[in-house]
């Protein structure tokens, strides 16, 4: 899915940057790129696939000041890390067969901090940015449903 084919996606991240232009990433994705595509290919790693089943992207959300992660980590790099002051979210769609020759997508959000510092900042920015990612995650799954089920037309 790209960024224009859901509602609101857009105007939210705007908002998330704070109307500010920004490099390429997922909160500010170039137009007709897939939105996963452009998040594996900036900040976000590609930690699981498999096909047509289930992806899994993982990206640091929370480091001590001043830390400095040069290159892309490898996904056991970010498995391993686990120094004092880091949050660490993954973000999953897995797909599901269902009856009646239905499937059932579904996406979840876990993050892990490394202490309980960076448990409280986290948990205070996540009070802030939840209402928009919750909406922007909804309308995603929304726009997934809405064009497979066009394709099956």
């Amino acid at each position: 899915m790209t960024a224009d084919e859901i509602p609101f996606f857009r105007a939210l991240t705007s908002l998330r940057r704070l109307g500010r232009p920004g490099p390429e990433s997922i909160l500010n994705a170039p137009e007709r790129l897939p939105i996963l595509e452009v998040a594996t290919r900036t900040s976000f790693l590609l930690l699981a696939e498999e096909r047509e089943r289930e992806v899994v992207v993982g990206t640091v959300v929370l480091a001590p000041r001043g830390t400095r992660i040069d290159g892309k980590p490898t996904p056991e790099q970010f498995r391993a890390l686990e120094a004092p002051g880091f949050a660490k979210a993954t973000m999953n769609f897995l797909l599901e067969d269902a009856p009646e020759d239905t499937c059932l997508l579904t996406t979840e959000t876990r993050v892990h901090a490394t202490d309980a510092s960076s448990r409280r900042r986290f948990a205070a920015y996540w009070r802030v940015i939840y209402p928009g990612s919750a909406l922007i995650r909804r309308m995603w799954l929304r726009a997934i449903k809405l064009r497979a089920e066009a394709a099956s037309r």
